[in-house]
């Protein structure tokens, strides 16, 4: 699209702009300012609403003892077992096995430590899941 296509239909970004990469009149890319476009929207809501499903599934898995509370505070953080495990300077076969309750409810203070914060949670809050 050209500079001119540049969607400006509605303000998404709440009165901020977003950089779009567009062709200027001598065929280079350049950036400019767009406030969002509606198909935008629609798609960044219903993709917002598959993680909201997909969060919830596993915060049920939680409850019911089938995962362990790490998997449902790396989702929430939209982190995959590589970038948790790179973040926590854990090996990723080691972050998918603390995904198992038992091997989970083992893990020392150290361990526990390295998640919380590369999660941004406390350590008490790594071990629970909200109940609603």
């Amino acid at each position: 699209m050209n500079v001119r296509e540049v969607p400006q239909d509605i303000t998404y970004y709440e009165g901020k702009k977003r950089a779009c990469y567009a062709l200027n009149d001598e065929g280079k890319y350049v950036i400019v300012p767009s406030s969002g476009w509606e198909v935008e929207a629609v798609v960044n809501g219903l993709a917002v609403e598959e993680m909201a499903i997909a969060l919830e599934e596993t915060r049920q898995a939680v409850l019911t003892g089938v995962k362990s509370p790490l998997c449902y505070h790396m989702e929430r953080r939209q982190m995959t077992p590589e970038i948790l495990g790179k973040t926590a300077r854990i090996a990723v076969f080691r972050v998918k096995r603390h995904f198992r309750p038992d091997v989970f409810a083992g893990l020392g203070p150290s361990v526990l430590d390295r998640y919380a914060k590369a999660l941004a949670v406390s350590r008490e809050e790594l071990k629970t899941v909200p109940q609603t």
